[in-house]
């Protein structure tokens, strides 16, 4: 289904010229662009593709010459990704799944459905669950008891919400993601090795056979408003209390949040993130792919991490880490040019040896 140029505009807020009733169905990059789409050329150094594909309209940077161009329409983004953000949404229309509830799900009879809600097939959803409004729910998904889901949710394929977990409105699960799974908790009945190389930074007194009891979880998770969580994440319950997602927050695929974790408000996690039980994690913060933090440890507001940092220790608000182990980026990056340098110290090194022992006097 197509959007005019001035509803494009009008959706993206956004400044639009020539003739705004032109319709276009599809977004492609300007070289693959036909006349039924939008090229997307927000920066001058895309323009060259706009004369290799047939676009007749193109979103443009501020300020561009588009009949110069040879386009019968454009509209302008001042800030690019931003306008991309505006346009996406206008244009995905998510999962089809019908209004209602499919006749191959399972709805237990005191389960809340939202007004509005759609539920698609091998859907299961259990007693006393709670769903928002116009919340879409597709295939193979299952909603525990006593779970609560607000309004315009969307859960995608295959995604597992547990027993009492909370989550708020606007709420996106990408396929696969697991909310409310047990935390991976387990003691031993003796003091076990890991609790003795923690008090003695590596040093075993002996070795010894020893069995693992589990601590079963009786929190769960609460989850704000204007969350998404990618493919196969997966967020434990707490031991006790709930494990905590603040509003606004996204993860990216494949990230895990251990038991008894809180993460802040607007925080971006991306890929392969993963953060230990207990850890406290600040509003708006941002860790790159593969980060991982340490348990009952601390990171302040605004702390920016790089990709694979590790985090051991508490970390300052605005702090702005890289490495294994995490330090400040200017130091990492002084740390690698000191390493580069060491074959080349090393050299010297030997030749300074070389050139001492030459001219000691003889011993004999």
């Amino acid at each position: 289904m197509g959007h005019t140029i001035g509803e494009i505009a009008r959706a993206l807020g956004a400044e639009a010229a020539g003739d705004l009733s032109l319709v276009i169905e599809r977004a492609a990059e300007p070289a693959a662009a036909g006349p039924e789409a939008l090229a997307l050329a927000m920066d001058p150094k895309y323009a060259d593709g706009i004369a290799k594909g047939r676009a007749r309209a193109a979103l443009l940077w501020a300020g561009a010459d588009w009949q110069g161009l040879g386009l019968q329409a454009a509209v302008f983004a001042p800030r690019g990704r931003l306008a991309m953000a505006g346009l996406t949404r206008l244009m995905d229309g998510g999962p089809e799944i019908a209004v209602g509830v499919h006749p191959l799900s399972v709805i237990d009879e005191s389960a809340v459905i939202g007004a509005g809600a759609a539920i698609g097939p091998f859907v299961t959803i259990g007693r006393g669950v709670v769903i928002g409004a116009r919340a879409r729910i597709a295939s193979h998904v299952s909603v525990a008891e006593g779970a609560v889901i607000g309004a315009d949710a969307l859960l995608c394929q295959g995604v597992r919400i547990g027993a009492r977990v909370r989550i708020g409105d606007r709420f996106i699960a990408q396929p696969g993601a697991v909310v409310g799974s047990d935390g991976f908790s387990f003691v031993t009945p003796e003091k076990s090795g890991v609790e003795e190389i923690r008090e003695t930074l590596g040093e075993r007194t002996e070795i010894r056979a020893q069995s693992w009891t589990r601590i079963h979880s009786l929190g769960a998770v609460s989850i704000g408003d204007d969350v998404e969580l990618g493919a196969n994440v997966c967020i434990d319950r707490g031991t006790i209390r709930d494990t905590v997602i603040g509003s606004g927050s996204k993860l990216d695929n494949l990230v895990h949040i251990g038991h008894n974790v809180q993460i802040g408000r607007d925080c971006l996690l991306c890929g392969q993130v993963g953060i230990a039980g207990s850890a406290r994690i600040g509003d708006r913060v941002v860790m790159a792919g593969q980060c991982g933090v340490n348990d009952n440890i601390f990171v302040g507001d605004d702390v920016i991490a790089g990709g694979a940092t590790k985090i051991f220790t508490n970390a300052p608000a605005g702090r702005v880490l890289l490495g294994y182990p995490a330090v400040k980026m200017e130091t990492h990056v002084e740390l690698q040019k000191a390493l580069r340098r060491l074959p080349r110290l090393a050299r010297r090194v030997e030749e300074l040896e070389k050139t001492v022992t030459e001219r000691l006097p003889d011993a004999g």
